[in-house]
């Protein structure tokens, strides 16, 4: 009996074991699996792409922002595909004359195409802005810098330094196919030794003196210039009055000149119908005097007043004669002696 129960025992410790073995078994084989699935997942942040290697391989293709699975094996990156700006700091270049120079600061405004990350990330890695913007920066400052002497480099051509490094930036991305697109650089003004930016200072100095001479001189000119604009249109507005005031007058002379004209073609008028009808009484009195006094008439009046007439026969004319009717009253009141 003792042998049996002990047998019982341990075929039942035995199954125990084996239970609480797979158990452990399971769990850490769920462990494992919910390890790696939590693991396989990942986040991709906005504004950037998913890339992945598996073995050191750069797999094909991108995923964009969001929450993505991934195989455990494999690793991934953030690549930013917006604007960015890479920040060159202390460039040294040295000048055509051998000066040494320092540009303090130079960004650089770029973007990585999104179409072209897998190209880019595949030929020059993740940093690929290293070699095309950072070296690139090193390579075109040197070459700017040996051409061109000090005056160029800090004064004459500074402004254009800009322009030509984003020319020659996108000219070397679109030459190696690297999807960069260089949008702007911005240049900080270079430091040169202590001894020859003095002298640039008091040559700015005096510079700025001439050039404050130079703007007093032109802002005199100016008030010249305004105060003769000024006394020109004061004696065009005199000009102008005159004209105004001599048009009056003689519009006022025409005036008078017409009414004249009409006074006097009023009295010439008046005049020539006065004379006209004094000629035409005359006319008519003529007419008259040229049908009363006809041939037969005045030979009727001499008929008649030889009748009349008296004749006197003596040496001395009687004082007194008697006439009768009417020719002797008319000839009586011509001998009346007047009371003087």
């Amino acid at each position: 009996v003792g042998v049996y129960w002990a047998g019982r025992y341990h075929c039942v410790h035995v199954a125990i074991r084996r239970t609480m073995n797979f158990a452990f078994g399971g769990f850490w084989l769920f462990a494992a699996l919910v390890s790696l699935l939590y693991n396989g997942f990942h986040e991709i942040k906005e504004g950037h792409v998913g890339v992945y290697w598996v073995g050191g391989a750069l797999l094909e293709g991108v995923t964009d922002a969001g929450y993505h699975w991934k195989s455990p094996l494999a690793s991934y990156k953030n690549v930013f595909v917006k604007m960015q700006t890479d920040k060159v700091i202390n460039i040294p270049c040295g000048t055509s004359g051998g000066v040494m120079i320092y540009f303090a600061k130079i960004e650089v405004v770029n973007r990585l195409r999104r179409e072209s990350v897998y190209e880019t990330i595949r030929d020059y890695t993740v940093n690929y802005d290293k070699t095309w913007i950072y070296d690139k920066i090193h390579h075109e400052i040197n070459q700017f810098c040996s051409t061109h002497s000090l005056q160029e480099v800090y004064i004459d051509k500074f402004d254009q330094l800009d322009e030509a490094l984003v020319s020659a930036l996108q000219d070397g991305c679109d030459k190696h196919a690297v999807g960069i697109d260089i949008i702007a650089v911005r240049v900080t003004k270079p430091r040169i030794p202590e001894g020859i930016r003095s002298n640039y200072e008091a040559m700015e100095r005096e510079r700025t003196k001439l050039l404050i001479a130079e703007q007093s001189q032109l802002v005199t000119l100016k008030e010249e210039e305004t105060l003769a604009k000024k006394d020109v249109i004061e004696a065009e507005k005199q000009m102008k009055v005159s004209e105004i005031t001599c048009r009056k007058n003689i519009a006022e002379k025409e005036a008078e000149a017409e009414l004249a004209a009409i006074e006097d073609k009023v009295y010439v008028d008046t005049q020539k119908a006065l004379a006209d009808a004094e000629f035409y009484t005359a006319k008519k009195e003529t007419e008259a005097n040229s049908v009363m006094f006809s041939d037969e008439y005045m030979k009727q009046q001499q008929i008649l007043a030889h009748s009349k007439s008296q004749f006197v026969i003596g040496d001395a004319i009687p004082s007194t004669l008697v006439l009768g009717g009417a020719a002797a009253a008319a000839h009586s009141a011509t001998l009346l002696p007047t009371d003087t």
